[in-house]
């Protein structure tokens, strides 16, 4: 329990390192660049992917290109949906990408769905759609904000199809996910070349190492996590969502003043309740 519980700080403390750089004058594509620099060598040292027996030829380059560029993108998405629509919300809609993506899996890796999994489906969806109307009638920047909830639920989601459907060519989880950090980097890099004209002073570097490292230290002890409780992957699965967005809303209320309107309420509530049903539906 305590690699879950370390995972969903460490997932939480991306996000408050990157609206609280925002509001210290950090520009997030710098921080979100070099992310992917501590990402690439943490990954390569601790799952210690085997480039060696690597196919050149058989590799989709086509697909590891299009998650290089998503990975990023969507970060980016999600540093703006932080600063328009706060920590509280942005971490309920990023979780809930995960009814998405199993909706996608039924339509293209065909999936057998029970009625727990469809009764989670549906309790996530109507969790968004209340977080995104919370918005309705707002200013011009809660109007932002939703847009960029919107997209953010979808971006991670095509990031987690994608994922899935790169590995299930045969590719192994650490390679893929190596190339991935690599490439988000490399096109980053000449983003920011092209883009801004430069790299980033030392602090830009330095904050996006650091955040890098969280962004990392995540998936780790989320896959450790599920290595050591390979037998109750529902465990892993409900526990992580739930205490993510538990630690968001904890972030938003006490350290950002965010306020939960009813529709937000009822949308956190929802959610959890889609998470508690998909992790059950696991395990049936």
């Amino acid at each position: 329990m305590e690699l879950i519980i370390a995972a969903a700080l460490c997932s939480v403390l991306v996000s408050i390192l990157l609206k609280v750089g925002k509001s210290r004058g950090l520009n997030p594509i710098h921080l979100i660049g070099w992310n992917y620099a501590t990402a690439s060598i943490l990954c390569f040292f601790w799952f210690k992917p085997d480039f060696t027996h690597m196919s050149v030829s058989n590799t989709p380059w086509l697909l590891i290109g299009a998650l290089g560029i998503l990975l990023p993108s969507v970060f980016l998405l999600l540093a703006r949906a932080l600063q328009t629509a706060g920590i509280l919300k942005t971490e309920i809609a990023q979780r809930l990408s995960v009814v998405l993506s199993l909706t996608a899996a039924y339509f293209i890796f065909q999936e057998q769905f029970n009625q727990l999994k469809l009764l989670g489906i549906g309790l996530g969806i109507s969790a968004v759609l209340c977080i995104l109307f919370s918005h309705r009638g707002d200013t011009s920047t809660g109007k932002r904000g939703m847009m960029y909830l919107g997209l953010v639920w979808v971006g991670y989601a095509l990031i987690d199809v994608l994922l899935k459907y790169t590995t299930s060519l045969g590719l192994q989880f650490a390679l893929t996910l190596n190339m991935m950090f690599i490439c988000a980097f490399v096109l980053s890099m000449a983003y920011l070349a092209v883009q801004y004209k430069h790299l980033g002073d030392l602090k830009h570097v330095g904050a996006g190492l650091v955040l890098g490292g969280l962004n990392f230290a995540n998936i780790a002890f989320y896959v450790k996590a599920h290595m050591l409780l390979k037998d109750t992957p529902a465990i892993v699965f409900a526990g992580m969502n739930i205490l993510v967005v538990m630690f968001g809303v904890l972030a938003g209320l006490i350290l950002f003043k965010e306020r939960l309107k009813p529709a937000s309420s009822i949308g956190l509530v929802l959610g959890i309740s889609s998470v508690i049903c998909l992790a059950y539906a696991m395990s049936a």
